[in-house]
């Protein structure tokens, strides 16, 4: 990694430029702020005024709380007086109930032969199924090789026949494409009442 850094600082001939590029991702706390001046928050949201960090530091010392730096783009830069890890625990505790109310759509995929048998089909229609009642979204594909691709529109009927083995669950979105050796279809699940 430092040398990675040694690579850019040389490329980029300044120094200043080099740190610019940094992005801080922690936020600022106590002795890590080393602005003169500071715009300071109480902890109870009030406006204490400007002042010099050193002089907040004190002021969050003598609370027993810490100075964390919550705007370091405004001018001066805005600190405010809080017990940090407590704040950590929220914000943590917060993105965490957030991600469980996410859904998260899966992509699964399946993939067909123009000369599948009609129990082969039978069978990925069944897991089709399976994926789309879980709520996955499904790319279902027909792979040709060689002189299959002179006969196209066997593809699109064993992509019929798939369809019309899933129509309970899932519809497809659009009609099918080429990409390339594969004829390829979107089918999403369909809503449920």
């Amino acid at each position: 990694m430092l040398f990675a850094l040694f690579l850019y600082v040389k490329q980029s001939e300044s120094f200043d430029e080099f740190w610019r590029c940094i992005v801080i991702k922690e936020q600022q706390i106590n002795e890590e702020i080393r602005d003169k001046e500071i715009r300071l928050i109480g902890e109870n949201g009030e406006q204490l005024g400007i002042m010099s960090a050193k002089q907040a530091l004190e002021l969050a010392t003598t609370q027993e709380l810490d100075l964390v730096k919550i705007s370091p783009n405004a001018v001066p830069p805005v600190c405010k007086i809080m017990d940090y890890g407590k704040y950590k625990y929220e914000s943590a505790k917060r993105e965490k109930e957030s991600k469980k109310k996410q859904k998260v759509v899966v992509m699964k995929e399946l993939r067909l032969r123009p000369a599948i048998e009609e129990n082969d089909l039978k069978t990925k229609a069944k897991m089709g199924t399976k994926f789309l009642a879980n709520g996955d979204k499904l790319k279902v594909s027909v792979r040709f090789r060689g002189r299959e691709l002179g006969h196209k529109d066997i593809g699109f009927v064993v992509l019929d026949k798939f369809v019309e083995l899933i129509q309970e669950q899932g519809t497809p979105v659009g009609k099918p494409k080429m990409e390339g050796n594969n004829l390829v279809l979107m089918v999403e699940p369909t809503a449920k009442k």
